[in-house]
């Protein structure tokens, strides 16, 4: 039997409907949910002894349902004769006090101020199906009498699919007459992925329009949205903002729906806010592993990643989840960042907080009741302690935090929020200074600290950095470079001229000044703002041999290329990334490894000299050209990869027939690395030089990026 209409625009006609309960007979007919599904939100706004009008009421038991939990001043109104016959047949006798009459609701028969609550659902939805003059016409004839029927202080309830045209129309209607107006989600879209046959992929809503007295001149305009049941309305600043948060809430369910009919979807990622703020408070990522076997208790895991390690490439790079959930032996995992700037009590109540609503991500096939398993590293949540956070006119907002790391020592990053995922720069604090600190402070967070936190808290101040330690891979390969000067052995007695281009932090830098005593650095930086993060957050500072220039890097090259009497330097360091995000390659920006400005730092290098480069590019035929760029420019390319990230350090040299073979390469790092090892200096024992130049490789030639040695 084919109930449905041959086009949308049957639904505003009456013979369709007349039609339509002919053949469907006296089965009830439920749009939009049963009443146990809706009474939540029709308790929340309907109070039993109020005037209850219901628009469109078809043969729904929604009435009935209503009236039998004790609201008895129920008025039913259709325009199907044949509908209201069947209803009256159908309560004459159990429901006395209701009635069912035939009327049109774009002319009703009431008196003014007849009802306390219009009820309607998906009448409105049924006549709005198009934006058609003549239908938006009816649409207004309809609130029109909805409004005039309404007492002050009434609401219409109205429960909707809430499409675009639908709500632009009903929130603009009332919002102008000056009524108050919220939008209220009913139905999750997991209770309709349960059913054997789901209705909808799009969630149910509730719009609730309160009628206000008109007040001469006020411009008064009230916009409110629940996202949960039982959640509290957040006000909004418009209607486009209302209309934006409930197509962010469609656009969830129909996530969640397709989540539940198929895995492997790709990669998917998704916010979870803070329902008082709208801020973000968890971001989640959703991996299916389709060769794990299935068993009762692998369906389903979600693995909580411990504040500030949301960076590291097995949590923050899609390659590194899928390697998670591999290991982990789960069907679908959900990994969980959790967002800076919030507070966090403990697994516990992390755990409470998202069960309900990352069950709307499981998988088809769960077993009934199963306990879905939390997870995380060393069962707890991380410390994450935000020291400060400021906007730079350059590079954007910013903050400066302190993470607890795997051995519970803490580290110091610096985070442009454009990218939060990528630590900008990062260095180890002093365990004896944090634990002072700790000592000094522990009085006065006894009280107030949460039972997870760990009493050993991070000192602020800059002098607090560990700087014989290097947090990034990729500058440990930078420093390992310079074992290709001549005599490396003798670099600490030698008098070496460095340019740094790209301070961040200033870690690079300051390693070298303090670990070759000879050096002479100048560092280029064009962000003043990250100068004065780097003295007062990461210990860095000037002195007669290190120098930092405020100045774009670019600049400052064609600058020196062009004077008369140039200078050279020994060693030439790119560690600058791009502010464009758009592009393939975020470190270095397109112009610094241009040819003709390339052509500017080879004139800037001594002969025996080693240009070294941090290159971030995700665009292989980008990086084939950027590699026959240096290619061309510089006859000798080394690269060496950084194992789990996407960073690849290039070592670059003037004379082709200088070449080193692996092993020497090996030799002149272990000289190099014996030589800052003396007694008396400080040095990280896990930095083996050696391991750094170990994978280097000799590039002969540039196609599709393969390695010629």
């Amino acid at each position: 039997m084919n109930l449905l209409p041959k086009s949308s625009k049957e639904f505003g006609s009456v013979d369709y409907w007349e039609k339509f309960f002919q053949q469907r007979g006296k089965k009830a007919f439920e749009w939009y949910g049963t009443y146990l599904e809706l009474c939540g939100v029709l308790h929340k706004y309907i109070k039993p002894r109020e005037k209850v009008l219901v628009v469109g009421c078809g043969n729904s038991e929604l009435s009935e349902q209503l009236y039998d939990v004790g609201y008895q001043d129920i008025v039913n109104i259709d325009i199907s004769e044949v509908v209201i016959k069947q209803m009256k047949e159908r309560n004459a006798s159990r429901r006395p006090r209701m009635s069912f009459l035939k009327m049109d609701m774009t002319q009703m028969e009431f008196p003014d101020a007849s009802f306390q609550v219009v009820l309607d659902k998906g009448t409105l939805d049924a006549v709005l199906t198009d934006e058609e003059e003549k239908t938006l016409q009816q649409v207004d004839r309809m609130l029109a009498e909805v409004g005039r029927v309404l007492q002050v202080g009434g609401r219409y309830l109205c429960i909707s699919l809430a499409q675009a045209h639908v709500l632009k129309k009903a929130v603009g209607h009332f919002s102008r007459e000056g009524w108050m107006v919220r939008v209220h989600q009913v139905a999750s879209s997991q209770d309709q992925l349960l059913e054997a046959e789901p209705r909808f992929s799009l969630p149910v809503f509730a719009f609730i329009m309160t009628k206000f007295r008109p007040v001469t001149g006020s411009a008064l305009q009230i916009f409110e949205l629940c996202a949960q049941e039982q959640g509290k309305p957040v006000r909004l600043e418009s209607a486009e903002r209302l209309a934006e948060a409930v197509r962010e809430r469609q656009q969830y369910a129909w996530l969640c729906s397709q989540l539940y009919r198929k895995a492997g979807l790709g990669s998917v990622s998704l916010d979870l806010c803070n329902g008082d703020t709208g801020e973000p408070r968890y971001t989640l990522h959703v991996v299916d592993s389709p060769t794990v076997k299935p068993s009762r208790d692998n369906h389903f895991a979600i693995f909580i990643i411990p504040q500030g390690r949301e960076t590291e490439w097995l949590f923050g790079m899609e390659e590194g989840r899928k390697q998670l959930a591999a290991s982990a032996g789960f069907r679908r995992l959900i990994t969980v960042a959790l967002h800076r700037g919030q507070q966090y009590e403990g697994m516990d109540s992390i755990q409470a907080e998202l069960s309900a609503r990352v069950m709307e991500l499981a998988p088809a096939g769960m077993p009934a009741q199963l306990q879905v398993p939390f997870l995380s590293v060393g069962g707890d949540i991380g410390v994450r302690i935000v020291q400060h956070q400021d906007c730079s006119p350059l590079s954007g907002d910013y903050v400066i935090e302190d993470v607890q790391g795997d051995d519970k020592r803490y580290f110091r990053r610096l985070i442009f929020l454009s990218n939060r995922n990528v630590v900008q720069s990062e260095a180890r604090l002093l365990q004896d200074v944090s634990h002072r600190a700790q000592k000094k402070r522990k009085k006065d967070r006894k009280k107030h600290r949460p039972a997870d936190t760990p009493e050993d808290l991070p000192a602020a101040p800059g002098q607090s950095i560990d700087k014989s330690y290097l947090c990034c891979e990729h500058h440990k390969a930078m420093i390992a470079g310079l074992a290709l000067l001549k005599n490396p052995e003798r670099l600490l007695e030698t008098p070496l001229a460095l340019l740094v281009v790209g301070l961040g932090g200033g870690s690079l830098p300051l390693f070298i000044h303090d670990h070759f005593p000879k050096s002479c650095i100048h560092a280029v930086e064009i962000d003043p703002s990250m100068l004065e993060v780097a003295t007062q957050w990461f210990g860095f500072s000037q002195s007669d041999r290190m120098k930092v220039h405020i100045a774009d890097g670019l600049d400052f090259i064609t600058r020196l290329a062009e004077e008369e009497a140039r200078p050279h330097y020994d060693v030439i360091m790119f560690d600058v990334d791009s502010k464009d995000p758009t592009l393939g390659m975020s470190c270095p920006p397109p112009a610094f490894v241009a040819q003709l400005f390339l052509q500017k730092v080879k004139s800037i290098l001594t002969s025996e000299g080693v240009f070294i480069l941090n290159l971030v590019c995700r665009d292989l035929g980008l990086k084939d050209s950027v590699l026959a760029g240096l290619k061309a420019v510089f006859p000798l390319l080394y690269v060496r990869r950084i194992e789990g990230e996407v960073n690849e350090i290039l070592f670059c040299q003037l004379h082709s027939e200088s070449k080193l073979a692996t092993p020497e390469l090996l030799e002149m790092a272990r000289a190099l690395e014996q030589t800052l090892r003396k007694p008396g200096k400080g040095w990280d024992d896990t930095y083996v030089l050696s391991d750094m130049l170990n994978t280097v490789k000799i590039v002969r030639c540039v196609s599709r990026y393969k390695h010629c040695s």
